[in-house]
């Protein structure tokens, strides 16, 4: 498969070479709106299996192209404590309704004059560019007892955990890949980048009280204390400044009520009827969550590591049982159901869905598989298809 990762990654490029980003998706009207940056972290991945240097050498200047269009369009200065910190936020300036959702969003904003409802439409805009589209996370809760709803979404107010923490594991890789095409001065850019980050996420998004990066509320100017587990996201991207603030994130993640759920770890503990809240669970959170506990130097972590992993994969295998299908995402209450709610019915597939289970799998199939046995002798579709077909390093990103 590494022909087609490494075509999948030159359509990317290809992208970044004519947008100076990646688009939300493949039409015209998505031009203004990005995904999430991790497309120097896929070709960290392509390399590490084909050591195809010459298409580094070739190519890097548009992993450093997608890296500056945060810099420079997406970058918010927040200032903690009197000093400055320049930090990044999802934010898209289309102050108007999303082609795909046009009815939707035109009747949300009915009711606001002209300029609330092309904030709106931007904030919403916003949302989808970070993926979680939608979620509490994004809304600013209105005077009591008003519950906060879509109306609400502030998300270019929010300086959030996972996007500093993609962008900080970016900033690594990319000294590293400069390092090795012997580019020492753009490799000693990157690490100082690097390190700026580090001390930044911990300046501005570290709270001491919770024991956990949480995200920045710009208008409140203060975090926002819910339990998301992109909270958790700098274990996983090694964006910390020293061993203790990780036993302190695994103290906060344990003594949440999200462990609770023995279907996989919540995306919030809101229950909105929006996709991105509770009961949903989403494999990218889980993988993010599990790799960051795996990469530490406890045991507690590992083994906890271990027990969200295999719960992971006994869910998916649960439904693939009732239903004949993996899924976009799981309902973690009840006794195995994909999610739903948000704007559309739950989709099958799924490409993320199916990624991680083959990490999963691939890291911890050994010790799973006498657990999962019986289950394997009635699902030999699932299995054949999972158990025995990771190609994946689970250590390696």
């Amino acid at each position: 498969m590494a022909t087609t990762a490494r075509g999948m990654i030159e359509n990317f490029l290809y992208l970044v070479e004519k947008f100076g980003h990646i688009p939300n998706g493949g039409r015209i009207y998505y031009e203004r709106r990005s995904q999430p940056p991790l497309l120097t972290l896929m070709v960290e991945s392509y390399l590490k299996h084909t050591n195809d240097t010459a298409f580094l050498r070739d190519k890097i200047h548009l992993l450093e192209a997608e890296y500056q269009f945060w810099q420079k369009q997406r970058a918010v200065n927040v200032t903690i404590a009197g000093k400055e910190y320049l930090l990044n936020r999802y934010n898209v300036q289309v102050g108007e309704p999303r082609p795909e959702s046009y009815s939707a969003d035109v009747e949300l904003a009915e009711g606001l004059d002209e300029d609330a409802q092309q904030n709106l439409w931007a904030e919403l805009q916003s949302a989808a560019e970070s993926g979680w589209d939608f979620s509490s996370r994004w809304f600013l809760p209105g005077p009591p007892p008003l519950p906060a709803t879509r109306q609400d979404t502030q998300t270019s107010m929010v300086v959030s955990v996972d996007l500093n923490a993609f962008l900080c594991r970016v900033e690594q890789v990319l000294a590293s890949l400069y390092r090795t095409l012997g580019n020492t001065e753009k490799a000693n850019q990157f690490q100082a980048a690097h390190e700026y980050r580090v001390a930044a996420v911990q300046a501005v998004l570290w709270n001491d009280k919770a024991g956990v990066w949480l995200d920045y509320n710009l208008v409140r100017q203060r975090h926002n204390e819910a339990f998301y587990p992109s909270n958790l996201t700098p274990l996983w991207a090694e964006c910390i400044t020293e061993p203790a603030a990780a036993e302190r994130a695994l103290r906060y993640l344990e003594e949440s009520s999200a462990l609770s759920y023995t279907n996989g770890i919540p995306t919030s503990l809101a229950r909105t009827g929006e996709q991105w809240d509770l009961p949903n669970a989403w494999a990218p959170l889980q993988y993010v969550v599990i790799a960051g506990l795996a990469k530490s130097s406890s045991p507690w972590a590992r083994d906890l590591a271990f027990t969200l992993a295999q719960n992971w994969v006994r869910t998916n295998l649960a439904v693939y049982e009732k239903y004949h299908a993996m899924f976009e995402k799981y309902d973690v209450e009840g006794d195995g159901n994909p999610g739903f709610g948000g704007e559309y019915e739950v989709q099958e597939g799924f490409g993320w869905t199916n990624g991680v289970i083959f990490q999963l799998l691939d890291f911890y199939g050994p010790t799973m598989r006498s657990s999962l046995h019986s289950s394997a002798a009635r699902n030999r579709p699932f299995l054949s298809s999972l158990l025995h077909s990771s190609h994946f390093s689970f250590g390696r990103q």
